[in-house]
């Protein structure tokens, strides 16, 4: 479903997944990686995939190279790209398990400036596997995301678990985002999770930073939702992201479609709160706003 043109190959260059046409002025000092931000909630159903697929749809439209890499086994963000893939096609396993560079499992997707490295169902024993395995998840994801190519940010989705995969990529992960639903439970877990990140930096990745909070299913028409808001604000203060992305028909039926909610509803509430929550996200992960550290 995708049409790649595939032209004269230098044999030592490895082949982009990117339309250059876009915007290539951005440049890494030589020897740099892409930064990874690891999209993480041990909850599920908190907008973790929503939140990649569509903060990457929003930096890809604004020239920005992005890898989206899909380790959740359910491949929720997979199939909300409109991704089908092939038989015997390379997958994010390959990149736990086979210790395959990036550049090398990375697939086009229709929207130009973003390339994926498809989830699969092979993910769903991985922590045994991980667990037994000669080396560790963080060792085999740090060998394969450090070789993405022209990538210029790398988004990781994850599974809704604190298990071996999450704490793989948050143990070579530069941020971590974290979605929070505007609902009670959802705030009992928040603390699990900041202490499993704490433990991570203390053990495995001292660099790792918090790169914001960002709000997600808000009904500003509830009491609940306003109280969850202020909740959030008064204990992690700057690091919540301002944009504020609002419970949506549209967006929980953007990704059946296989589009991101700006080419699906745009103009909507959904469609422009992750559009700010882009423009929030660039700044802090390109122009140096300060991001949390614990």
């Amino acid at each position: 479903m995708f049409h790649v043109k595939h032209g004269p190959r230098n044999p030592s260059v490895a082949p982009s997944c990117y339309d250059r046409s876009v915007n290539t002025t951005t440049q890494h000092p030589a020897g740099s990686h892409a930064p990874i931000i690891v999209c993480a909630n041990q909850k599920g159903g908190v907008g973790k995939t929503t939140t990649v697929l569509n903060l990457a749809a929003e930096l890809a439209h604004s020239g920005r190279r992005v890898l989206v890499v899909d380790l959740d086994p359910q491949r929720n963000l997979t199939s909300g790209l409109g991704f089908t893939l092939p038989e015997g096609a390379p997958t994010a396993y390959d990149l736990l398990v086979g210790r395959r560079p990036a550049v090398e499992l990375a697939q086009p997707t229709s929207i130009p400036n973003l390339a994926l490295i498809p989830g699969s169902a092979d993910l769903a024993g991985i922590d045994v596997e991980l667990a037994t395995g000669d080396e560790s998840g963080e060792r085999q994801l740090a060998a394969g995301l450090r070789q993405a190519g022209d990538a210029e940010v790398i988004l990781v989705d994850t599974p809704p678990s604190l298990g071996l995969v999450t704490v793989s990529a948050l143990a070579i992960a530069d941020g971590v985002l974290v979605p929070v639903q505007c609902e009670y439970y959802a705030l009992e877990g928040l603390s699990q999770l900041m202490a499993t990140i704490r433990l991570v930096r203390e053990r495995l990745n001292p660099a790792l930073q918090v790169n914001g909070l960002l709000l997600t299913m808000l009904d500003p028409r509830t009491k609940l939702g306003s109280d969850v808001v202020r909740e959030v604000e008064s204990h992690f203060g700057d690091l919540v992201y301002r944009a504020r992305v609002p419970r949506s028909v549209r967006l929980a039926e953007a990704p059946s479609h296989g589009i991101a909610i700006r080419s699906y509803a745009p103009g909507t509430s959904g469609a422009e709160s992750y559009a700010q929550a882009a423009a929030e996200f660039d700044a802090r992960v390109f122009s140096g706003t300060p991001v949390g550290a614990s």
